[in-house]
Order: structure tokens, then sequence, then C-alpha cells
């Protein structure tokens, strides 16, 4: 993907609901893989959900049960909708995208990064 545009964070109480889109450009969407990150000033960024190609998707143990990622291959945009949000979801959610197999954890296989939307989970 030549960019990724995150949207849709905000303020929420715990216990809340966000959906945040990822809009991107470029060609072939439907032959990537999808991943979501966050990261809270001063640690790493954090793998959050990634969804294959072919459709399967995978969670951090953290987000698992709450978190859902999702596609829509026609506009070329993907999707993460949080619920039961925790004070500790509280971070910059970031969107990218692979065209090889996705990874929680392996930083270098991406290339494309947004700005980030913020989600704060207020207790």
């Amino acid at each position: 993907q030549d960019h990724v545009t995150e949207s849709g964070g905000g303020t929420v109480q715990e216990g809340g609901s966000l959906r945040l889109t990822c809009t991107t450009t470029g060609s072939d969407f439907d032959k990537w893989d999808l991943v979501w990150f966050r990261q809270v000033p001063g640690n790493v960024r954090e793998g959050v959900a990634c969804m294959w190609n072919g459709g399967s998707t995978w969670y951090a143990s953290s987000v698992k049960g709450r978190f859902t990622i999702s596609r829509d291959i026609p506009k070329a945009t993907f999707y993460l909708q949080m619920t039961s949000l925790l004070p500790e979801d509280t971070a910059k959610y970031y969107c990218t995208a692979t065209g090889g197999r996705c990874s929680l954890t392996d930083l270098a296989k991406y290339d494309v990064w947004g700005q980030g939307t913020q989600v704060t989970v207020a207790s």
C-alpha cells in the first residue's frame, strides 16, 4: 500500500466501544495482510490484530475476545472494532499492511505507517 490513514479514535469510558478505520491507497488490497498496532509513549509498538489476505485473523492475548479486525475490500479499508475497553487499552493506534505474512511482533515487515489515532479509555 502507498499510504494508510487511521481515524475513529477518541475518549470513551471504561466498558465502552470504538471502531477504528484504516483507509488505504494503492493496488491489490485483497492480496495484503492487514495489521493494527498500538503504542504508549516510551513503550515498544505492540501488535494488536492481524488479518491474513485469506481472511484468517489473529489477536494479541490482551485483546482477544474484545477486539475484531475486519475489512471492506471494495473500499480498500479495514477496521478495528473495540469493545469492553479498559484503561490499559489507552494508546495511539496505527494500521499497516504487508505483502508477506503479518506478524504482531516483527515491525521490520512494515514500510507504511499512518499518523495514528489516539484512543483514551477513562476509568
